[in-house]
């Protein structure tokens, strides 16, 4: 390994990126009465799904599985998301709040693939769908703003 992030400590924190994603879609989709607005979440969901799964494909080569996001951070995004919501349950909001999330995760992601100097082209790729994703994420939900 060269300086920087380990491949297994990479995609775990990419399995940990998109699982995040899944939270948090799911902590207002079931809020959400918009249909469109839905199935943009369902979309982003369902991409979220596939990134987790090709990361667990990817660190089985490397001998190791993934690592689950903890009880805490779950629980404080719904506890924070659910407070978000009682205040402005409107779509504008819920956008908003994804719009926001998403941001920390592109550019978590972003700095992730700097740190990044090994040479596994399979993982560079992974990352770069998910920040590919998030970054179409956020401009499909800025037109509910």
């Amino acid at each position: 390994m060269k300086d920087g992030l380990s491949e297994v400590e990479f995609l775990q924190y990419i399995h940990k990126n998109a699982e995040m994603g899944i939270v948090g879609i799911n902590n207002i989709i079931n809020k959400v009465e918009n249909e469109a607005f839905e199935n943009l979440l369902k979309r982003e969901k369902q991409e979220f799904e596939e990134i987790c799964k090709e990361a667990e494909v990817i660190l089985k080569k490397y001998g190791e599985s993934n690592e689950e996001i903890g009880i805490i951070p779950k629980i404080s995004t719904a506890v924070s998301s659910n407070v978000e919501l009682i205040k402005d349950d409107s779509i504008s909001h819920m956008a908003k709040m994804m719009i926001e999330g998403t941001n920390k995760g592109i550019i978590a992601v972003t700095e992730k693939i700097n740190a990044y100097n090994n040479n596994d082209a399979e993982i560079i790729m992974l990352a770069n769908k998910l920040k590919n994703n998030l970054e179409e994420n956020v401009n499909n939900l800025k037109k509910y703003l």
